[in-house]
């Protein structure tokens, strides 16, 4: 991926938690392999906890540098990587100091990227403090999530940004769409003929989805008290991967062709009826447990959580899409906290054969299955059944492995990498659309509703298991399971 783009990167939070973890160390990356970022472009950090560029370069020495390169750091890669690097310390709350950073950035060249690595709160101010000094034209905005409490506050940021910048200048990022795994999904799909045909409800019995965590919620207690897995997992990552896995072929790889399709899943999925949610969400929230040997607390002992909290830190959920290539295919969702391992994947469990010669365990649904893993190795496998070694036709379960770092000699590229420099060189394919927003919001609504409205906690899970029991519970009624593999 060459460029001769040139930018100013402008960081807003240059000193929070994701640009120290994902942000910065992803520009070095793309700085470190050389010809991706021009080398007239400049990364302007901006932030309050530092006084000048020389304090900030300290922090970004210290924090920063341990994130960056697995193998080791390349030492005069990053010397040069620091050089593209200026620092502004503005009060964001304050419009008038906004006159500072237009003065640092005026004369910096190529195209403007706004990153907002801040609180959703800061969005609305930052963009009005921006256009306040003329930095709102001929320039590209990151969006971060959450965006919007429900769909009201949603639709409020949404105007309110909309009114700055045009559509096609707004990029929502939600990085799960840049793992390598999931534009693999888009080429296996769409670059062979072998499995498309088989993309259906004729051959597909079900499709899981998993994001499953070890860790609690860390520092982000209070955050998480009013937040919840349904917002911070389900109205985003996990819908955004059932609509790559269910969108017909697009016409092209154009960011429009290829959000139009997502979007056309997202307005088919079934609605929930209020009285149909005790049977096809299940709720849970994670006690005390053991995960690798260690003790870790309730949820509800976590910092700034409160004692009574009701907030889910799990949920599983059925999901139906109502169209003619996956009518009557559940597709079911799960993501949680302090779960027995930390995995997100996609499984896709093919129908068994419709009469076998070769004994029963030919006929067990999900003997064919793909499974497509995200983390924390990434894979994509391919799974049958073989005739045992000796005597007799005795079937066993054996499988094809793509493993990207094996197969693939050169480094694979981290999703934030991509995305960004996706926003540099103008690229929207993978970022979400208001519409697609919009949709994903007004099918969770009822849901977020419905639990607002019983006042019934949700079910407790020992950390380090798999969730609710109600979880399996919800499956079995389908005759099918989790796959819970080992790494």
């Amino acid at each position: 991926m060459q460029t001769d783009s040139s930018f100013t990167f402008v960081l807003f939070g240059g000193t929070g938690d994701l640009s120290m973890r994902k942000i910065l160390p992803a520009l070095f990356e793309a700085h470190r392999a050389g010809g991706m970022l021009a080398d007239s472009g400049k990364i302007v950090a901006v932030a309050r906890h530092a006084t000048d560029r020389g304090e900030y370069i300290q922090w970004v020495n210290e924090h920063v540098k341990p994130h960056v390169s697995k193998n080791g750091v390349d030492e005069a890669a990053w010397a040069s990587f620091l050089e593209r690097i200026e620092f502004v310390n503005i009060d964001l709350g304050k419009a008038e100091d906004f006159v500072h950073l237009r003065d640092a950035i005026q004369d910096l060249p190529g195209i403007r990227v706004f990153y907002l690595a801040t609180g959703p709160s800061l969005f609305v101010p930052i963009c009005h403090a921006l256009a306040s000094v003329g930095l709102n034209a001929n320039s590209r905005i990151v969006l971060e999530k959450p965006l919007g409490y429900d769909l009201k506050s949603s639709n409020a940021i949404n105007d309110a940004v909309g009114e700055i910048f045009a559509e096609e200048q707004i990029y929502r990022i939600d990085h799960y769409l840049g793992k390598e795994p999931v534009q693999n999904l888009l080429a296996l799909r769409f670059g062979n003929a072998l499995f498309e045909p088989l993309w259906r409800r004729e051959w597909v019995e079900s499709i899981q989805i998993t994001i499953a965590e070890e860790l609690g919620v860390e520092a982000r207690g209070d955050f998480y008290d009013n937040t919840g897995a349904l917002r911070d997992m389900v109205q985003n990552h996990l819908l955004q991967l059932l609509s790559i896995v269910a969108m017909e072929p697009p016409h092209s790889m154009d960011s429009d062709s290829v959000r139009d399709e997502k979007l056309r899943v997202l307005r088919a999925l079934k609605p929930i009826d209020p009285r149909d949610i005790g049977k096809v969400a299940v709720r849970g929230q994670y006690h005390s447990g053991v995960i690798r040997g260690t003790a870790v607390p309730a949820y509800a002992t976590e910092p700034g959580v409160k004692p009574e909290s009701a907030t889910e830190t799990f949920v599983a959920l059925k999901v139906e899409i109502e169209n003619w290539r996956w009518a009557g295919v559940p597709f079911f969702l799960r993501t949680g906290k302090r779960l027995a391992d930390r995995v997100a994947e996609i499984v896709v469990n093919f129908r068994a054969v419709p009469h076998s010669a070769l004994g029963a365990s030919a006929l067990r649904a999900g003997a064919n299955r793909l499974v497509i893993r995200l983390q924390p190795n990434e894979t994509i496998r391919l799974y049958c059944l073989a005739k045992q070694p000796g005597e007799g036709m005795n079937l066993a379960s054996v499988h094809l492995d793509l493993a990207f770092d094996q197969f693939f000699r050169e480094g694979q590229m981290e999703a934030y990498q991509r995305l960004l420099l996706d926003v540099i060189n103008g690229r929207l394919a993978l970022f979400v659309r208001r519409d697609e927003q919009e949709a994903a919001w007004r099918w969770v609504e009822p849901i977020l509703n419905e639990w607002k409205a019983s006042n019934k906690p949700p079910k407790p899970y020992a950390s380090g298991t798999w969730g609710p029991a109600a979880s399996s519970a919800m499956l079995a009624q389908h005759g099918t399971c989790w796959l819970e593999e080992e790494n």
